[in-house]
Order: structure tokens, then C-alpha cells, then sequence
């Protein structure tokens, strides 16, 4: 039997000027997200759509979190497997299409991790790894477009 995790946010809208949704530019897109016993995240929309660019906007987080979710299967998996990892860092890139109406979706996001472990001996099935952080990965699992990785590698011992 499939075991079920629940995850609970608070989203509260900040951006209410005084006249509400009044009409498109009276109101900001500001919002903070809030998670019992963890910091809150001041978000916003894109700045191309009124957003304040200085906020995290729903962009920028579904991104983040298909990143950080691979990263922390990839660690998991490599510990698993005897690969001393020893710095990871990701520039992940994402692409989204808005349509004609305003709706929009994003294509493709591709991965692209830099990743330091102990033994270059290592290099090839470090890479391949990769693969299964891909498949166990639970966010890229929930979306609807390809999770691609492009991943660089350096060993200590070079």
C-alpha cells in the first residue's frame, strides 16, 4: 500500500492598495506563503506582469523546487552507491509559453548541476545517477513537461 504524505500552506494576498481588484493596475501581486515552524516567503508575480521583481514569484519556486528536489535524491542516491559528493551547486533553467489569451505553461526544464565528489573513478556512474534522481524525483514526477539534466562533473583527486 502507497504511503500518503499531506503538506499544508497559508497563501495571504498583501497586495490590496486600498480598492481591492478595482481594476488590473489598482492592486500589487504581492503575497506571502507560510508554513507552520518555517520562515515565510515574500512572493509576487513576474515583474512582466505587474510583479514586484524582487519577490520570488510561483515561477521561480515550481523551478526551485524541481532543482532542489533532484539535488536531494541525487545525494541520496550517490550515498547509496559509495560517491562522496562534495559540492553541488545548479543553474537550472526553465521555459514557459504564454499563449495568445494569457494562460501559459512551461515547456521543459533542464538541470544543470555542477557537481564536485571525492574519486574521479566515480565520474561515470555519478553521471548516471542522475537518471535515477530524474525518475524518483517527486515534483518531477507531478509535472506535465520533460525534467532534463545537463550535468558537469569535477573530481578532488584530478
Amino acid at each position: 500500500m502507497a504511503k500518503e504524505h499531506q503538506y499544508k500552506t497559508n497563501l495571504v494576498w498583501t497586495g490590496n492598495k486600498g480598492s481591492g481588484t478595482m481594476d488590473y493596475r489598482s492592486y500589487d501581486r504581492d503575497f506571502v506563503v507560510s508554513i507552520e515552524n518555517k520562515a515565510p516567503i515574500s512572493g509576487s508575480s513576474d515583474s512582466v506582469f505587474l510583479g514586484d521583481k524582487t519577490k520570488y514569484n510561483p515561477e521561480d519556486l515550481l523551478l526551485s523546487s524541481i532543482s532542489s528536489c533532484h539535488m536531494l535524491w541525487y545525494l541520496h542516491l550517490c550515498s547509496k552507491n559509495g560517491i562522496v559528493v562534495i559540492e553541488y551547486k545548479d543553474n537550472a533553467v526553465g521555459i514557459m509559453e504564454e499563449s495568445a489569451d494569457g494562460s501559459g505553461r512551461f515547456r521543459e526544464v533542464t538541470l544543470n548541476p555542477e557537481v564536485l565528489i571525492a574519486d574521479k573513478a566515480h565520474i561515470a556512474q555519478a553521471n548516471a545517477l542522475h537518471v535515477d534522481a530524474n525518475k524518483m524525483c517527486f515534483i518531477a514526477n507531478s509535472v506535465n513537461f520533460p525534467v532534463k539534466h545537463q550535468a558537469s562533473f569535477k573530481a578532488e583527486n584530478e
